[in-house]
């Protein structure tokens, strides 16, 4: 499956550098001014994943596919936006595409780079992004009511529930919170047949949202204003991670010995992006099973409590049309007796049916019949 994950902020908060830095590259102009940005720059980013390291050590394929995610760099927003401030209404369209938010706050003072309402406030800069957003939301509702009040001359029971259902969500907005909140009630208590119409709106706030907390190089640790963007991140139910997006541009143009220096000098486990997709990864609540031979070490991406014969159908959907059963071996019991044949000795190799879900490090071999 392919993850694209949006980049939002307000103007001149780091996002475009940031992109730089996810992308290897300078597609994305970084420049002290609001509106840098005005089409989407795209890039398309290998999740690093030290097991497919291991794997391609153990089985020296002749072919490496590793999963990826693609990133959206989309133009600041502006209080006003989905009134078309600030070009707004057309990077709004954007957001509405991706699967998840990468929200960036401003957390540091810099006197030298200018802030679009003129001071360091992370509260006030998220609540302008989210207000942005609902009413956004506010305006896909009104129409989807519009379109849903000519079905209800046919006394039809389901039109009728639904048309509640919007009329209560578009209140609920008007109230100042965000669609997921409203959404999930749903979700834990329909099917989601039950709730498709819901979820067929696409809306911005229901999507999840990973917060980010640019500090500067003195702070890569975090500060006061990162602690107000976790707080927030708690109470949504939503994940933050603090980085400096100017040490990540530092990071980005060096060797991988320098590279691991460097952060040995800052005290930093791994690279901020890194931290960066991995997290968004659990947000998404997505795992990682591995396929892998002689010919191909691959690594596949699903989502939590996926089941087997739906695993299978992400690499061919005949192969889960045809599925028979999954022959499982862990990551860790692969690496720690060196090869197949060792575990396989150890009794370690499992035989699943169509009810196992697949696990995150699972390596993976399907029979299936066509």
């Amino acid at each position: 499956m392919s993850l694209k994950c949006g980049i939002v902020g307000l103007p001149n908060v780091g996002k475009s550098t940031l992109f730089n830095c996810l992308t290897s590259s300078m597609q994305a102009e970084a420049a002290n001014y609001p509106f840098c940005t005005i089409e989407p720059n795209l890039g398309i980013v290998t999740v690093p994943d030290k097991r497919v390291d291991e794997l391609v050590r153990l089985y020296n394929p002749k072919k490496v596919v590793k999963t990826v995610i693609e990133f959206v760099d989309i133009a600041g927003l502006v209080a006003g936006a989905s009134k078309g401030e600030g070009l707004g209404n057309q990077f709004l369209s954007h957001i509405r595409e991706v699967d998840a938010i990468i929200h960036i706050v401003r957390c540091f003072d810099n006197d030298n780079v200018i802030h679009v309402n003129s001071r360091v406030d992370p509260k006030a800069d998220i609540e302008i992004i989210e207000t942005e957003l609902i009413l956004k939301d506010i305006e896909t509702v009104e129409a989807r009511i519009r379109k849903s009040e000519k079905l209800l001359k046919t006394n039809d029971k389901k039109s009728k529930e639904e048309y509640q259902n919007y009329v209560s969500l578009k209140k609920h907005l008007e109230s100042g919170r965000l669609a997921k909140y409203f959404v999930d009630v749903f979700r834990k208590s329909h099917s989601p047949d039950d709730i498709m119409h819901l979820t067929d709106l696409n809306l911005l706030t229901d999507k999840h949202v990973l917060y980010v907390a640019n500090v500067d190089d003195k702070n890569i640790h975090g500060n006061d204003y990162s602690k107000v963007v976790e707080e927030i991140a708690g109470k949504e139910g939503e994940l933050a991670i603090v980085l400096s997006v100017e040490i990540e541009s530092e990071l980005s143009q060096l060797e991988p010995a320098e590279e691991a220096e460097f952060l040995k000098e800052l005290d930093i486990d791994e690279p901020g992006l890194d931290k960066l997709i991995h997290t968004a990864y659990k947000l998404l609540g997505l795992n990682t099973f591995f396929t892998a031979g002689e010919k191909e070490v691959h690594a596949w991406t699903i989502i939590k409590g996926t089941k087997a014969p739906q695993a299978a159908g992400v690499i061919h959907t005949d192969f889960e049309h045809g599925f028979i059963r999954a022959e499982i071996i862990g990551y860790n019991d692969l690496i720690t007796h060196g090869s197949e044949h060792a575990v396989k000795e150890k009794g370690l190799m499992r035989v699943e049916g169509k009810d196992y879900e697949v696990k995150d490090g699972d390596v993976v071999y399907f029979r299936f019949n066509i």
